[in-house]
């Protein structure tokens, strides 16, 4: 079956204070958005690489590609008001038939088997989303009170979310809701079940100066 994957690059990226887009940042000798869609392709070069970004910065990716001398394959879909919007414009003329992943562009150090649990999974039970366990101690918030939480109840969503295609087209026709805050929460909304499989501690969102050179190390470790 086809494996389809839409890399999304259109936030705005406001936590790493920096004047260039997160995703075009250098990490080793590449910006960070080549190193994920790079994972993708060495994973399955037959993958269809759908790149979303917003549509000003069209022109500097391009740039960037005859810079970097990048020549991985990909179509490129402008951004939405909302990472709702921005999938839906990535959505056309997608094969009910083949199988579509969603994945962070700032995401640069997914792996190969968190690619494929993702991708098996959706195939025999039409989605999978990959989720870590929570570390870190956690309280509730009340009000005014505070109380301690079961972390073993929660769990960390990473991505890529996947979803046999013909899910996701048929959640992506229903009207935006503030309460989509990723693709499974709209797939979720159809009332569709969400099936869950191991995600990757080092499978990090690059969102502040801090997570760039955590992923600079790890880079280097496992390029």
């Amino acid at each position: 079956m086809k494996k389809i994957i839409i890399i999304t690059a259109a936030g705005k990226g406001s936590r790493m204070h920096s004047e260039i887009p997160k995703q075009f940042l250098l990490l080793g000798k590449q910006p960070v958005l080549m190193h994920t869609m790079m994972k993708f392709y060495r994973y399955d070069p037959d993958f269809e690489i759908r790149l979303v970004l917003p549509a000003a910065q069209f022109d500097h990716w391009k740039k960037l590609c005859d810079k970097y001398k990048f020549t991985i394959p990909h179509s490129i879909f402008p951004g939405g008001e909302t990472r709702f919007h921005s999938v839906k414009n990535s959505l056309q003329e997608i094969d009910e038939n083949s199988i579509t992943g969603i994945h962070d562009g700032v995401r640069p150090l997914v792996d190969n088997h968190t690619i494929s649990r993702c991708y098996e999974t959706a195939g025999r039970k039409g989605n999978a989303i990959p989720v870590i366990g929570v570390s870190e101690s956690l309280r509730k918030l009340e009000n005014s009170a505070n109380s301690i939480a079961d972390r073993n109840q929660y769990r960390i969503v990473q991505t890529p979310q996947v979803f046999q295609s013909k899910i996701l087209l048929k959640a992506y026709k229903t009207p935006y809701n503030p309460s989509f805050t990723d693709d499974a929460s709209v797939v979720e909304h159809m009332g569709y079940s969400i099936n869950l499989v191991a995600g990757d501690p080092a499978n990090i969102k690059i969102t502040t100066k801090t997570d760039l050179l955590t992923a600079d190390t790890l880079i280097r470790v496992c390029p």
